[in-house]
């Protein structure tokens, strides 16, 4: 093929692919197979692609090939398996292959195909430890429990790698543009948590969220962003891509092992080889530290995980970091743990948070109003933005973003703004079957209010300390953006004629198909 592949024919294909899977396998679980596969499809033609182009140059002088392939942006090694002679202690070669797809493609029928993919991908992870260490650890192509016995499991592995042979799947840079790649595994990524449910809150938030919640953080160029709690990482993709260049630095941590690996593939499928993603409890046990301090950034944004239980109060009122200075959440709801961590990292007088929250954090008391109370006595919050619910695949009810601002700090170069914009963009989306969605338009809207920082009525309000101080620093939304539409009066005389009418010629059709009735019977 010579011409450029589309991205929906990729998208399609790919997703086709699952229907190996589907049925058998739960789409938690076989979203890793499938990902890791297009993962080393994607990698496998790139290393074709470059070795063909120095082919061309050098002809049949593969050492010298070999010699350019590896100061590309990864290695695909050269795999012998080897047999020992317990009597002699002499190997024998049985075969050698390079760590390719189409190497596996060539092997498809073989007994132990399983375990050759399993040894294809740790060549691949010992060869690249910089870039993807760690990242195929939690997958097992060989497992019964997950994949069945021999029989079934290699015909499915045998199906699944025949999926990828597809011509749509051919993914040399030659054919496919840059981000196409990138743009296939996030829609694969957003297809699994539709069909995951619950389950995909732990690596997936849809795409017009985490764009809002990046624009609202406002990355610019030289920015360190963060995201404590990077599921899958797109978050973190959509932030670099607000840059508008790339001068910058990327850095996450992610609690689920399975979900760290899909951010650290993510990140390199989109060429931000150099972005640094932990695998952490970001509460517990944070790695993005410094000298034994917590490391600051420019930007950060999350979508933490709602009402988190066991988050580890018991150990926060002797946080090293002291990031919980000014209260502790309650041991039930991780949700100001998670805003507190994100508030403490951002750097002082500069840094700014965005994050996506369940209502209750605006209003629920104890100690989690007392600790709302500290930040918005510290003017450090700037935005409540109320948006529609059902926009998650993980659960139906509203959210909002929370936008802080530690330029607003005493010294910081906005501490003279004492205000907080309250924005309900709640009854503007786009309906869906199963999920609701907001538009480009709804996007824009949300933006401008914010950028002008104004009164729209029935649509936002800036309030000052004094109100917000006036309601107990509740932060309901319905509490200052009045939302209220009077009904429409009713005439009750004109409601009873129309009854009347109706009940008429009710009436009057009884005794019609009373008289068929009649007839009928005659």
């Amino acid at each position: 093929m010579s011409s450029k592949i589309d991205q929906k024919h990729i998208n399609n294909a790919a997703w086709a692919a699952c229907d190996t899977f589907r049925g058998v396998v739960d789409p938690a679980q076989y979203k890793d197979y499938i990902l890791v596969m297009l993962f080393l499809k994607y990698i496998s033609d790139v290393w074709l692609d470059h070795y063909e182009a120095y082919r061309k140059q050098y002809g049949d002088d593969d050492v010298r090939i070999r010699r350019k392939l590896e100061r590309e942006r990864f290695v695909l090694p050269v795999i012998k398996l080897t047999e020992k002679n317990d009597a002699t202690g002499e190997e024998t070669v049985l075969d050698e292959f390079p760590a390719t797809y189409y190497s596996l493609y060539e092997r498809r029928s073989a007994a132990n195909i399983g375990e050759l993919i399993n040894i294809v991908l740790d060549h691949i992870e010992e060869s690249n430890k910089s870039k993807l260490e760690g990242v195929f650890r939690n997958i097992d192509f060989n497992s019964e429990a997950n994949l069945g016995k021999t029989k079934d499991r290699n015909r499915r592995l045998k199906t699944l790698i025949e999926d990828f042979y597809k011509p749509q799947l051919n993914m040399k840079p030659s054919l496919v543009p840059e981000d196409v790649i990138g743009n296939t595994y996030i829609y694969l990524i957003e297809r699994f948590a539709s069909d995951s449910g619950k389950k995909a809150g732990e690596f997936f938030t849809p795409l017009k969220v985490t764009k809002l919640v990046a624009k609202l953080a406002g990355p610019k160029p030289d920015d360190r962003i963060c995201d404590p709690a990077c599921g899958s990482g797109g978050l973190l993709i959509q932030a670099a891509k607000q840059v508008g260049s790339r001068n910058f630095a990327l850095f996450g941590q992610e609690s689920n092992g399975s979900t760290w690996a899909l951010c650290r593939i993510n990140m390199f499928l989109h060429n931000f080889d150099s972005a640094r993603i932990e695998w952490c409890d970001t509460l517990n046990s944070p790695l993005l530290v410094e000298n034994d301090r917590l490391m600051r950034f420019n930007c950060v944004v999350a979508n933490p995980p709602f009402f988190l239980d066991k988050w580890g109060a018991e150990n926060a009122a002797n946080d090293q970091y002291n990031r919980f200075w000014r209260g502790v959440p309650p041991k039930s709801k991780g949700d100001w743990a998670f805003i507190s961590h994100m508030v403490e990292v951002a750097l002082e007088k500069e840094g700014r948070v965005a994050v996506v929250v369940p209502h209750g954090v605006l209003f629920r008391g104890a100690a989690e109003g007392r600790i709302r109370r500290k930040i918005i006595e510290e003017n450090l919050l700037d935005a409540v933005i109320g948006l529609p619910g059902n926009l998650f695949p993980t659960t139906n009810i509203p959210v909002a973003i929370l936008v802080f601002d530690r330029s607003r700090e005493k010294g910081g170069a906005k501490e003279d703004c004492k205000n907080v914009l309250f924005v309900d963009a709640s009854r503007k989306f786009v309906s869906g079957k199963n999920q609701n969605t907001l538009s480009e338009e709804h996007l824009a809207k949300i933006m401008e209010t914010y950028s002008v920082r104004a009164e729209v009525e029935k649509y936002a309000h800036v309030a000052d300390f004094e109100e917000i101080k006036e309601n107990d620093f509740n932060l309901n939304i319905p509490r200052y953006v009045d939302t209220f539409e009077e009904e429409e009066e009713i005439d009750i005389d004109e409601v009873q004629k129309e009854i009347d009418a109706l009940e008429k010629e009710l009436a009057e059709v009884r005794a019609k198909m009373a008289e068929k009735l009649k007839e009928i019977q005659r």
